[in-house]
């Protein structure tokens, strides 16, 4: 077994209409597209398709779904935009050394919380680990959004006991800088509890062997009443804690976390496959215990 600590759909519409001859922008941070083209010809139309559900780009709704469905579980690097920026690399120390884990701000009444896995911050036989810090938007050796150091972490007394993979998850409230608060600085995805096994995520985290963040967007699938699975590929050692983001709002850039790269075989044996402990009830009590 190894670990993963020191390891959408919409993204790939915009690619597949940039090809059929579309063009696309996105407003700072990379917020939902907007798709402009000139109306097409009879001419220039693909032979078969139908204006009313193709549009005047040519590729009809049908196509379109499945040649997004084909794109699905690739991965690339992460761009620098505001989703992105809300998650970071943990270190031990500073930002000098290596990064072993990915951990992402979510919302909270203190404005100060970070989530990860368990295995990242908690060690069940030498208990929390000391000296670490929060990196958000960290790409090769830039820290644009600060340091964070982590002075309180809050795991399952499941974990600290006997390391149970169904709670691989971990709360942890980081120091305020420059008498800012990290949520204050960056924002927040909200917390998502009991919303069901099949969803589509995207996954941001950092690999250890690389300076800069990688994402993937599939649908999730229940691999037990108490873990979560996707196939996303190349999520390797670094990037335990990496979050499962769902429910994208363009309005805030931001979105919900479902899930933690963490549980079973604490992320999961190839760096193809990912698991998280589900976030359900135990969750939502660390959850209140954190910020409580």
């Amino acid at each position: 077994m190894t670990t993963r600590g020191t390891g959408a759909a919409a993204g790939a519409l915009a690619v597949l209409l940039a090809a059929a001859g579309c063009t696309t922008s996105a407003g700072p941070g990379g917020g939902a597209p907007t798709v402009s083209s000139a109306p097409a010809t009879p001419s220039t139309r693909p032979s078969g398709s139908a204006s009313a559900s193709g549009g005047g780009h040519g590729w009809s709704r049908q196509r379109l779904r499945g040649a997004v469905a084909r794109h699905t579980g690739v991965t690339r690097t992460a761009r620098p935009t505001v989703l992105n920026g809300l998650v970071g690399a943990v270190f031990t120390r500073n930002a000098d050394g290596d990064h072993f884990c990915t951990a992402s701000v979510v919302d909270s009444a203190g404005l100060n919380l970070i989530v990860t896995a368990a295995h990242c911050v908690w060690d069940p036989q030498l208990g929390q680990r000391s000296d670490l810090v929060f990196v958000p938007g960290y790409r090769n050796g830039d820290t644009p959004s600060g340091v964070w150091p982590l002075i309180a972490v809050t795991v399952d007394d499941g974990w600290k006991d006997h390391a149970d993979p169904d709670v691989d998850v971990a709360f942890a409230v980081v120091q305020a800088q420059n008498g800012q608060q990290v949520q204050q600085v960056l924002g927040a995805n909200k917390l998502g509890v009991g919303l069901g096994y099949q969803l589509p995520v995207r996954i941001t985290g950092y690999p250890g062997t690389s300076d800069v963040p990688i994402t993937c967007a599939n649908n999730t699938t229940e691999q037990s009443s108490t873990q979560l699975r996707i196939d996303c590929p190349d999520y390797t050692g670094g990037t335990s804690g990496s979050p499962w983001v769902t429910d994208f709002d363009p309005s805030t850039r931001t979105g919900t976390v479902v899930g933690v790269i963490g549980g079973y075989q604490q992320g999961g044996d190839s760096p193809d496959t990912s698991y998280s402990s589900y976030f359900g009830d135990r969750v939502q009590a660390l959850y209140d215990r954190a910020t409580g």
